[in-house]
């Protein structure tokens, strides 16, 4: 049996053993994703890690459709070492509404949950420690939302005369920036830093060598 036929055999096997509780199911490039409201997602990974012998949860991740009602895409991706498989179980959700923690499921979950709720903050409920993981903790928003500001809503540096470090609102001074337009290739008109040594420099670019032959 091939890879595809035996996705397709799992897919119609979580249909009859969890009945109105996959909404939904497809296969592309070699990989089954089932989808299934948020509040089975412990249901459905269990059936896959019990079941279908799935023991691995490789990551779990977060896609932002701002235009949709319900924005976030929570996406499972599993690992059957024993069948050399993988399954993806993706729900939905908003930026009120908690998924349920699977991490009585996987272990693994706790950190992955973390990070969804970092950079995306989609919520966790039962999560033991929901806290920041890669941001730091005052930090402000969630930075992989798409309509998240490029420079962020704070700058921080080190205040020398307070000796700690300062959370401030970005500042974008344009009056002391320089905006060069010209093509890398056509070699600055002015001697830049470190070519006052080469020979010919005396404010315009050194004449290039001469072609060969």
């Amino acid at each position: 049996m091939d890879q595809d036929a035996a996705l397709r055999e799992l897919s119609d096997r979580a249909n009859a053993r969890l009945p109105g509780v996959i909404t939904g199911s497809s296969l592309a490039f070699g990989q089954l994703t089932l989808t299934c409201e948020a509040d089975a997602i412990s249901r459905v990974l269990k059936f896959l890690r019990d079941d279908e012998q799935f023991q691995q949860l490789v990551d779990i991740a977060a896609v932002d459709w701002p235009a949709r009602p319900r924005r976030f895409d929570v996406v499972y991706n599993l690992l059957s070492l024993t069948k050399n498989k993988r399954v993806r179980v993706k729900v939905e959700t908003d930026e009120v509404t908690p998924v349920p923690s699977v991490t009585d499921v996987y272990r693994a979950a706790g950190w992955y949950e973390r990070e969804a709720w970092d950079l995306y903050g989609v919520l966790f409920a039962g999560h033991p420690d929901l806290r920041r993981i890669l941001t730091d903790y005052g930090f402000e928003g969630h930075p992989m939302r798409k309509d998240f500001p490029l420079t962020g809503y704070v700058e921080v540096r080190y205040d020398a005369e307070q000796k700690r470090v300062v959370y401030e609102p970005v500042a974008l001074t344009q009056e002391f920036r320089t905006f060069e337009f010209m093509s890398p290739w056509e070699g600055a008109r002015y001697i830049l830093p470190g070519d006052e040594k080469a020979k010919g420099a005396s404010g315009a670019p050194a004449a290039p060598p001469p072609k060969a032959g």
